[in-house]
């Protein structure tokens, strides 16, 4: 069927601070070469305006929060924004705000805003596939890239740029915009997921997931090396909750739930109830069984909020009490 071509801006997310590549920005890695930003800005080519959200380059201004055309100082080619959001490093929800606001300075909005990770370097053919789903229902709706083992990727997806402003709004006035997660940014929005071609949404987390896509890493990576040597060299001791938090990020991570708050207070506390209360085992037992129930509490689509989360640990806390108190009375588990 023939559609009508769709109007719409482009927003690339390039802020984040790439702590799993030693603070090596993805954006600048290179692939056959070019980098990673310029494959991004390849695969959001047709937009009527694009704006890239974060750092471009070594070399360019501090940013201000506010939209600048973008010179060739930044590395980005004629016409293309660049923009950071307020504080820096405040997380993708926040950015994708800061680059709506960007657009609208330099007349923008488009019905519809395409959403990138700057570390997609193959995203071209997800966008392609978006672009004709967003066009074919004619409906509003956005369209949100699913990849071939079944995980959305809300950061390869077109949005009804409308909705995506007020969902931010809503946010703001919450004070829950800065480190807000993109799942509460984009729960409540009216999306088709669109199975994308296997590998198109794949990104670089790591200098591991970099070899794989056949990312030269170069002089950033011996770079990175010679940092690691050197921090090992000066036996730096982390403390128990530096640790802790370390680990907690990178779990996150590793199952892209980066935009997750977790109260790693609160879960050890949990632990610790059960492990008293029932036997030491029962505490990652209970904090496992705890968190898959918040999971399943939160509606379809959406995030584990922190409402599910304290429900589901206060059902867990409430249970070991009683534990606690029949095992006393010498009648446990009755």
């Amino acid at each position: 069927m023939q559609t009508d071509p769709l109007i719409f801006d482009a927003l690339i997310l390039a802020g984040g601070r790439s702590s799993r590549l030693g603070g090596v920005p993805k954006q600048s890695l290179v692939l056959r070469g070019r980098t990673l930003l310029a494959w991004t800005l390849d695969a959001a080519a047709g937009a009527r305006r694009t704006v890239v959200v974060g750092d471009v380059s070594a070399g360019s201004p501090p940013s201000r929060g506010a939209a600048d055309e973008a010179g060739p100082a930044q590395a980005l080619p004629p016409g293309v924004l660049s923009c950071r959001e307020e504080p820096k490093f405040a997380g993708p929800a926040a950015g994708i705000s800061a680059g709506l606001d960007a657009l609208a300075t330099y007349g923008g909005g488009a019905p519809f805003t395409l959403v990138l990770a700057c570390d997609m370097p193959l995203a071209a053919r997800a966008v392609a596939m978006l672009r004709d789903a967003v066009a074919a229902a004619g409906d509003g709706r956005g369209a949100v890239g699913r990849s071939a083992d079944g995980r959305e990727q809300p950061l390869a997806a077109i949005y009804n740029t409308d909705e995506l402003k007020r969902s931010c709004g809503e946010l703001s006035r919450r004070d829950a915009l800065v480190n807000g997660s993109v799942r509460s940014l984009l729960a409540n929005l009216d999306v088709q997921l669109v199975t994308v071609p296997a590998g198109s949404t794949a990104d670089v987390d790591t200098w591991g997931d970099a070899a794989t896509l056949g990312i030269a890493a170069g002089s950033q990576r011996e770079d990175f090396d010679q940092n690691v040597r050197s921090q090992r060299g000066r036996q730096v001791v982390k403390s128990q909750d530096e640790t802790l938090e370390e680990w907690c990020r990178a779990l996150l991570q590793a199952y892209k739930l980066e935009d997750v708050q977790v109260d790693v207070n609160a879960v050890l506390s949990l632990a610790g109830v059960a492990a008293h209360a029932v036997v030491r085992p029962a505490a990652p037992l209970t904090t496992f069984i705890a968190g898959f129930a918040a999971g399943l509490a939160a509606a379809p689509g959406r995030e584990m909020d922190t409402a599910s989360m304290e429900a589901a640990m206060a059902v867990a806390r409430s249970l070991a009490a009683d534990y606690e108190n029949e095992a006393a009375a010498g009648t446990p588990g009755e």
